[in-house]
């Protein structure tokens, strides 16, 4: 019984407690996510040349690394991301047409930015030189919302999810359940300078990472933009706007993001809603590999969490009960046995404790008792010379 007892304690404790301890985001994620696509991208050799140009349907693809870095505990987890997103279709920095090191500190309960004394909420990594040997460095950027991935137990709402090119939380609402390889996920969307439609409604400024802010703003004769002027040599300058379309399909029991969808437009334009010279306009899907390796990283959490959260504990619970039942009909037998063998009257059958067998009724007094009785001896069987 005291085994039994223990066995349903820990069952609770297994429901209650362990399992919000283990229902965190973990602290070994290490992936290699890649999309792919087509889009139509800037081409750098046309730097070089009496006007830009801009090459249609090309190969595009992004890359994203995700590791574990200090600080992290059993309260929080440090992400660095590295994202990536180049023309395959040329090599090294020819074909490099965003690249950015962002890192966000989470609350692994709730999957959202924090900030502490050494990190404000996050940074990301100034642009260097794949020569350039020195230390990168960073520059604060306060995250807010989710990033990278969703909490435990997603719920089908919306949730802020925070975009590091715009620096900006945007909606990313429940959108539906879809099977991904045989896991059943939650599909969120978000929009973020586009309308549901894929209008452009509120594109936002590219927030440069140069501190000159080289690549938000640039100025360059009205013949390399393609304008027609009177002057074909006079500078225009135009400001960069970016806009973004995404969704996830999320694993609701881990907040694994398995597969995602990323439409981003870059562009060129004196007036926010006139885009004029296309620096990239992409569509990229997670491919088949990494689908199936975020997958399988879902279900390894899925069982962890069924393990401690559900197996185990309905395990426990019918161990205990089953326990709980023998200890109880074994302490009945034990007692019933003990009161016998004190018991003055033990001789009394009618308990059937030492009856003998196929005794039954009340005992038969001795004079009554049933006895062996000896055949008589017929006379043919006496000795000749006795007398019968």
């Amino acid at each position: 019984m005291g085994l039994g007892a223990a066995l349903l304690i820990a069952a609770l404790l297994l429901t209650t407690y362990t399992k919000g301890k283990i229902s965190k985001v973990p602290l070994d994620i290490d992936s290699t996510v890649v999309s792919d696509g087509t889009g139509d991208a800037f081409d750098p050799a046309s730097l070089n040349t009496q006007r830009f140009v801009v090459n249609k349907d090309v190969p595009i693809v992004k890359q994203q690394q995700i590791s574990v870095e200090a600080p992290s505990n059993a309260e929080v987890v440090t992400l660095q991301v590295g994202d990536s997103v180049r023309r395959s279709d040329q090599q090294g920095d020819k074909g490099l047409l965003l690249a950015m090191v962002d890192t966000v500190t989470l609350d692994r309960k709730t999957a959202e930015a924090v900030s502490t004394e050494s990190n404000p909420g996050g940074a990301v990594q100034t642009p260097r030189s794949i020569e350039d040997q020195n230390p990168p460095t960073n520059i604060a950027l306060p995250h807010e919302g989710l990033t990278y991935r969703f909490p435990f137990e997603t719920q089908k709402k919306t949730y802020p999810m925070f975009d590091p090119i715009a620096q900006k939380a945007y909606d990313a609402n429940y959108d539906g359940e879809e099977d991904v390889n045989g896991l059943t996920a939650y599909k969120f969307t978000q929009n973020v300078g586009f309308d549901n439609d894929g209008k452009l409604v509120e594109p936002v400024k590219y927030a440069s990472l140069y501190a000159d802010d080289a690549d938000s703003q640039v100025t360059a004769p009205a013949r390399l933009w393609g304008i027609e002027a009177g002057d074909p040599d006079e500078s225009i300058t135009m400001t960069r706007y970016y806009a973004a379309q995404r969704s996830f399909w999320v694993d609701p029991v881990s907040g694994t993001i398995v597969k995602e969808t990323d439409r981003g437009y870059h562009y060129y334009a004196r007036e926010a809603l006139k885009p004029e010279v296309t620096f990239a306009d992409y569509t990229v899907t997670t491919n088949d590999e990494s689908v199936e390796s975020q997958v399988a990283v879902a279900f390894d959490e899925r069982d962890r969490v069924a393990l401690w959260g559900r197996i185990l504990p309905i395990t426990f619970t019918a161990l205990g009960i089953v326990a709980l039942l023998g200890g109880a009909l074994l302490g009945s037998f034990s007692l019933r046995a003990e009161s016998m063998l004190i018991d003055p009257g033990l001789d009394d059958t009618s308990n059937r404790f030492f009856a003998g067998r196929g005794d039954e009724g009340e005992p038969v007094p001795g004079a009554e008792a049933k006895t062996e009785k000896l055949p008589a001896q017929r006379p043919s069987d006496l000795p000749p010379d006795r007398p019968v």
